[in-house]
């Protein structure tokens, strides 16, 4: 079993409540999401160790040092890799290999939900079986960056 942390502080919600059809429908994988607090500064950590094999202002992916092949996806805020960096900061870069709850980037999720986007955060594992994921945070609970999220069978 993977362990996968929350990538930063919120509400969980289930993947079908996450406001972008793709990432609802788990095209791209099963996981959950997260609805940040406006508050405390916008940190978000690595959900597992590994290495960072992508990282955009917006999402990062990292390819788990613990089981080959198991890759997680964070991907910060709804559309906003239409905002081009603007209000990112990178902590890691792509090639780092990190330990979980390492701080990977800094924003502000009330920025980009005043400029018209969604802040929901789609924590998601890449290509994973629907059926594979075991939850340890409910949807509604409240999270802390670096909580326990799911396991992955």
């Amino acid at each position: 079993m993977q362990e996968v942390l929350a990538p930063l502080t919120g509400i969980v919600l289930a993947q079908a409540d996450t406001p972008d059809q793709v990432f609802a429908d788990g095209l791209v994988g099963p996981g959950c999401a997260i609805d940040p607090d406006r508050q405390g500064g916008g940190l978000v950590v690595a959900p597992i160790a590994g290495t960072v094999v992508k990282m955009m202002p917006h999402a990062f992916i990292i390819s788990s040092r613990e089981r080959p092949g198991l890759s997680v996806l964070v991907h910060v805020g709804i559309d906003t890799a239409q905002l081009q960096g603007e209000g990112f900061t990178l902590l890691l870069g792509q090639g780092d290999e990190v330990e979980a709850g390492a701080p990977a980037l800094r924003w502000d999720p009330a920025t980009v939900e005043a400029g018209g986007r969604s802040p929901v955060v789609p924590v998601v594992v890449l290509d994973g079986a629907p059926n594979a994921l075991l939850p340890l945070a409910a949807p509604g609970s409240q999270v802390a960056a670096g909580d326990p999220l799911f396991l992955v069978a």
